[in-house]
């Protein structure tokens, strides 16, 4: 059925009008949206988006109609009358030529520019080189010329899409030389919808509570939920690093077992505490620059206290409490360098001097954080990594108190088949490495390191002489590692890494054992 013929408005209508007056023209029958806007006065994009939010009610419906119309650009409309520029760039070149200066003279900017070289591709007019010092000369090509480009723009001026104008010709107006553009719009054939009413009703997103207590909320119309399943995106969430992962395994082992964690906060140490608290000589070739990592500015500073820095200068330099110490004029200014630390019991000596000084009572402490080494990047190193240390402080422990607290460790991260191997560190004694039967290599492997700190270390500090430390250390990056199955560290810490892996690591499942295990175990 063709939409009929409309009775035109005079004044403009606001939009609540406009819908009002549109459903009214519905409901007496199809209605063209383009005449509809002609008649109403308004543009047609508006008519459009009336149409969509009464669909969206279900109060009409609508069909909708693909128009094109080739329009001619303000540019070719000139160059129907004057012709365009090439034809005007050879009109303007005399018979028996001229110079090129001459020429540009005669004509606009862009025909001397543009229709010239239009011209020259048609092979119209060419450029003839002067002999030196004179100027070049254009002259004509061809006896006569067609202007085949203005007689299609006249045809598409005056038919439109019906023009006949060859495609490639067509192509070459629209897309290079934009003379031509294609405008295209759609109209609406509107009909009545399902729910059509000549006046639409305002759905209500919320209950609210005055419509509660009012009882409106019976009569009320509400919006439809639209939550399709399955249409919405999945939110992004974040991945867990692998190596965070097993940090917090560990993490949750050390406090299971009562431990309080270390501020490990301060990457820069001072000699002192990095080395020199810990009993290590001056000289040692771990404190080279082959090693270790120094500080430019500031290269220096040393907060100790000056007492307790004078203790440790009578340590190295004569001993005592039975030790004869290391027999060397020590240096404070090789204690005040800055560096980057190369192990976290730098943390833990501080830890046990604050300790010593607030007053002794027993302690268990325990850090997990980023150490430096000046060491060789390969599939196993890297110039910095993780270590993991625990601390226990009390009266009278021995070397059996160290080894029950390693099975018992141990044992929480799924290694219960233990062995120790006599070794030696420069401030513990006795000193031990670890090594266990690891259940996913089906192999032994060294595990760590472990040991008593040295009475002249602690000494020192102010702890009483019955007062024992022991301690152990080892890597987060070569369990995570052998857990992820990882060959090499770079692929695990650094620009290497796949975000993939880190995306689909699997759970970590270290300190996931049954009790009975840990507690079997440890007896």
């Amino acid at each position: 059925v063709a939409p009929r013929a409309l009775t035109p408005h005079v004044a403009v209508m606001d939009d609540a009008s406009l819908e009002k007056a549109l459903l009214l023209e519905v409901s007496k029958g199809d209605v063209q949206s383009d005449a509809f806007a002609s008649t109403a006065g308004v543009d047609h994009k508006k008519i459009v988006g009336l149409i969509k939010s009464l669909q969206a009610s279900e109060l009409v419906t609508s069909v909708a109609t693909d128009h094109a119309e080739l329009v001619l650009s303000p540019e070719a409309i000139a160059y129907l009358e004057r012709g365009t520029p090439e034809a005007q760039a050879y009109a303007a070149i005399p018979a028996e030529g001229c110079t090129l200066a001459e020429f540009k003279a005669k004509v606009d900017a862009a025909v001397g520019d543009v229709g010239f070289k239009q011209a020259m591709q048609c092979r119209w007019v060419g450029m003839v080189k002067a002999e030196k010092g004179a100027e070049p000369r254009v002259e004509r090509k061809a006896a006569a010329v067609e202007d085949v480009a203005r007689e299609h723009l006249a045809a598409v001026h005056e038919k439109g899409a019906a023009c006949g104008v060859p495609q490639k010709e067509l192509d070459v107006l629209i897309k290079k030389r934009k003379l031509v553009r294609l405008d295209a719009w759609k109209t609406y054939v509107i009909s009545k919808g399902a729910a059509f009413a000549l006046e639409r009703k305002k759905a209500h997103a919320d209950l609210t509570h005055e419509m509660i207590m009012s009882g409106s909320w019976r009569d009320a119309d509400f919006k439809a939920y639209n939550l399709v399943p399955g249409a919405g995106a999945p939110p992004n969430g974040g991945h867990v690093h692998p190596l965070l992962k097993v940090r917090q395994q560990f993490r949750e082992t050390f406090l299971q077992l009562g431990f309080a964690e270390m501020p490990t906060n301060n990457f820069v140490e001072s000699g002192f505490w990095n080395f020199d608290t810990l009993i290590q000589p001056q000289m040692h070739p771990a404190r080279d620059a082959h090693d270790t990592f120094f500080m430019k500015p500031p290269a220096a500073a040393n907060r100790a206290p000056e007492d307790y820095v004078e203790r440790v200068r009578t340590m190295h330099e004569t001993g005592g409490h039975g030790s004869i110490g290391h027999q060397y004029a020590w240096k404070r200014e090789e204690a005040d360098k800055n560096i980057l630390r190369t192990h976290t019991t730098a943390v833990s000596a501080r830890c046990l001097h604050k300790l010593a000084r607030d007053g002794f009572k027993p302690a268990k402490y325990f850090s997990i954080d980023r150490v430096f080494r000046n060491e060789a990047v390969d599939r196993t190193h890297l110039a910095e990594f993780h270590q993991v240390e625990g601390v226990i402080c009390d009266v009278g422990l021995t070397l059996g108190d160290l080894i029950g607290v390693l099975y018992q460790f141990f044992a929480r991260l799924g290694m219960t088949e233990l062995r120790f191997k006599p070794a030696f560190n420069p401030y513990t004694e006795p000193s031990m490495e670890i090594f266990a039967y690891h259940p996913m290599l089906k192999k032994w492997v060294e595990v760590g390191n472990s040991g008593m700190f040295r009475p002249e270390m602690m000494l020192p500090m102010g702890m009483p002489p019955d007062v024992n430390v022991i301690a152990w250390g080892l890597s987060l990056e070569r369990p995570t590692m052998i857990m992820y199955g990882i060959d090499n560290i770079r692929d695990l810490f650094g620009s290497k890494m796949q975000i993939s892996s880190v995306k689909n690591n699997p759970v970590c499942r270290l300190g996931l054992i049954e009790q009975e295990e840990t507690v079997k175990a440890t007896q």
